[in-house]
């Protein structure tokens, strides 16, 4: 299956590497065979695989006996490392390997754990590297397979889709595969690689079932704000520990936060964040997943037009001292652009988006709504705000 990733990852400059960081099984991979096969010489090297992980562990030199160096040519050579974020010295490795190969060899990097926690004043590899964020498909995906230089799509209609992506989650396999029991064993399967494989490999976490606690409670909380206090009282730990591990599972694409947006809000409520997971088929209530459904499709629209270089778009939610509230949030270059509301099947116009939009003057204000039917309209096009159906909505971003 051809990813929108894989056209916009194909104009990236040689002269720094790719980094490819999202969760596991959500086609990094994938994304990096398709490069492979548009290259006429490369080399693929997983850390999980124990050859591989012994040719890495040889230092630098080792490429030179996989690939004539020396040699004149009209493309470089690739060179794929897969899960090296599990390598304990993987970033003096390839900050080494690239300043030594940087003219020579083009270069990726794939990781299932974050590779973007990394990104500080200090990080060595500050200019050596672009990062692109991969997400599960969404409806833009689906609907639209080439990347084009606008931000936003005109609609379309992807049927059936739209309810299978929202049972069975983004992650390709299951959605391809689409039968219930194989995606209840996919799920068992990537719940132990995370907690039994991930969590003991990549961190110094000891209480593993405590955090396994830990993440079936934050699972029904999807759409409310954490208080690590009250989940610190349940799981009798401190706040601080529920922090840390919070931090961890957020780390390994378990689940991702959206913090509250302050700017010019009278009595804005600047506390904790909400919580989103990253497979959204895991949640059971129809209106959290389908608010999990539409925080996924606003946070992946946001992290690709940052990473392609649209500006800087991030997500957030409103909530003030009175408890008015709209879901989302998205700002360009720290300014309100888009407000979204998302409702299972409720078409009356939500007063509070209405007035947040007057607060935070964004362009565009949205109802998006789950269970209205596809509508052949630009929702980018109609006087704000207004409700408009989920499946056209989402199927304008990517």
């Amino acid at each position: 299956m051809k990813r929108i990733y894989t056209s916009l990852v194909q104009k990236h400059p040689d002269m720094q590497m790719l980094f490819l960081t999202g969760p596991r099984q959500v086609g990094k991979t994938t994304i990096a065979q398709q490069l492979q096969e548009k290259t006429v010489e490369s080399v693929y090297l997983n850390w999980d695989v124990t050859e591989d992980r012994a040719a890495i562990l040889q230092g630098t030199r080792f490429i030179e006996s996989m690939i004539t160096l020396n040699k004149a040519r009209n493309q470089k050579p690739l060179i794929v490392f897969d899960e090296l974020h599990k390598h304990k010295d993987w970033k003096n490795f390839i900050k080494g390997f690239y300043d030594l190969y940087k003219r020579q060899l083009q270069i990726i990097v794939t990781g299932s754990a974050r590779l973007d926690v990394y990104r500080h004043a200090n990080d060595s590899l500050m200019g050596r590297y672009l990062l692109y964020h991969v997400h599960p498909l969404s409806v833009g995906e689906l609907a639209h397979t080439e990347e084009q230089t606008d931000l936003l799509y005109a609609p379309v209609n992807i049927g059936q889709q739209y309810e299978d992506l929202q049972t069975f989650g983004g992650y390709p396999d299951p959605f391809l595969r689409q039968d219930q029991r194989y995606h209840q064993q996919w799920g068992q399967l990537r719940h132990e690689q995370l907690f039994h494989e991930d969590l003991v490999d990549l961190t110094n976490i000891q209480e593993r079932k405590s955090l396994e606690v830990l993440a079936l409670f934050l699972k029904h909380q999807v759409g409310g704000i954490v208080n690590r206090s009250s989940l610190g009282r349940k799981i009798q730990v401190t706040h601080q520990t529920i922090g840390r591990w919070m931090n961890t599972l957020e780390y390994l694409y378990y689940c991702f936060f959206v913090p509250p947006w302050s700017n010019n809000i009278p009595r804005s409520l600047i506390k904790e964040p909400k919580i989103y997971l990253w497979d959204w088929s895991l949640v059971t209530d129809t209106g959290q997943r389908f608010e999990n459904f539409v925080a996924s499709h606003l946070l992946k629209a946001a992290q690709y037009w940052t990473d392609r270089g649209d500006g800087v778009f991030r997500l957030y939610f409103i909530r003030d001292k009175e408890q008015k509230e709209v879901d989302f949030l998205i700002t360009k270059d720290e300014k309100p652009w888009i407000l979204v509301e998302s409702k299972e099947a409720d078409t009356r116009l939500a007063k509070n988006l209405v007035y947040f939009q007057e607060i935070t003057k964004a362009p565009f204000a949205f109802q998006v709504v789950n269970k209205e039917p596809y509508v052949d309209i630009d929702c980018f096009a109609l006087p704000q705000p207004v409700v408009v159906p989920g499946c056209t909505f989402l199927s304008q971003l990517i």
